[in-house]
């Protein structure tokens, strides 16, 4: 097993931007429009980025409204500043920098990562509770100061729900994949792997909704095309093709996960890659390279 490095779509896209040669008039029109559609995911993939980024940032304006600790709201200030100018670096950057989105890719998790641990400090939750408790037993000697007060309190819980919605997203770490077997040993050669083995650890975050998830593998064969199509899911409001899926129980502490991927079919040597989808969102990759 090779030691694996994580992937954004991004950047693999970016390695198809040459023309294809040796198929057939119908194997080029099949072969173009899945480049077409990864060329597509990998865009949406990028103005997904830039969002976040944005939304970060947005987010951390909105926290320093509602705290008075000015040592806490200058920590607040440089993580906005910080955002704002990794958004500014991926709006500024080359479509075919495939290195530098990708390291983007893994600023943005750490982004999310202390944007949660920011929204755990300021503890908004039990802030805002008595902030509001307070307006509306003030509001209740006039009718109008009473409507003024509902409505605030609503803006501010639609604020607070999109700030949990941020911070509650799944994160994909310690991602491996493992060529097996068909006695789970693994396996060197591509004539003897029969599955794939995908293990990764889905991050503890306590702000996330605890339940059944359903998690999908979308394993990418090095011409790009999707190996042992089981079906689709939806994503970025279309549906596309998965490998295998899992469904696990999360609670909201690390969960480790293994998804086996069955080859049915012929392996080519080369680079094969895995990306993790969970809740509508990519939450992961790695890829391994298979020998002859």
């Amino acid at each position: 097993m090779k030691m694996l490095r994580l992937l954004p779509l991004t950047a693999i896209m970016l390695t198809l931007a040459g023309p294809l040669t040796g198929c057939g008039e119908r194997g080029e029109t099949e072969k173009d429009k899945e480049i077409a559609e990864l060329r597509q995911l990998a865009e949406m993939d990028r103005k997904e980025m830039e969002n976040q980024y944005a939304e970060f940032a947005a987010q951390y304006g909105e926290m320093k409204k509602e705290i008075r600790d000015d040592s806490l709201v200058a920590r607040l200030d440089a993580e906005q500043r910080r955002a704002e100018a990794l958004l500014k670096e991926l709006q500024d950057l080359k479509t075919n920098s495939a290195a530098e989105i990708m390291r983007l890719k893994r600023e943005l998790a750490t982004v999310r990562a202390v944007l949660r641990d920011y929204i755990r400090q300021v503890d908004s939750l039990q802030t805002l509770n008595e902030t509001l408790t307070r307006e509306r037993d003030e509001a209740r000697s006039d009718a109008e100061r009473t409507r003024r007060e509902n409505t605030t309190i609503a803006e501010r819980n639609d604020q607070l729900s999109e700030q949990v919605a941020v911070a509650a997203q799944l994160h994909a770490t310690g991602i491996s994949i493992s060529a097996l077997k068909k006695t789970g040993k693994p396996a060197k050669r591509s004539k003897d792997i029969t599955r794939f083995a995908v293990t990764f650890t889905v991050a503890r975050n306590v702000t996330a909704k605890t339940g059944n998830r359903t998690f999908y593998i979308r394993m990418l064969k090095p011409g790009q095309d999707v190996l042992h199509k089981s079906g689709t899911f939806a994503y970025e409001n279309k549906q596309i093709d998965y490998s295998a899926q899992i469904t696990r129980e999360y609670t909201g502490e690390e969960l480790k996960v293994t998804v086996y991927v069955p080859v049915d079919e012929f392996l080519s040597a080369g680079e094969y890659t895995a990306y993790i989808f969970a809740d509508g969102q990519m939450i992961g990759s790695g890829s391994a390279t298979v020998s002859k």
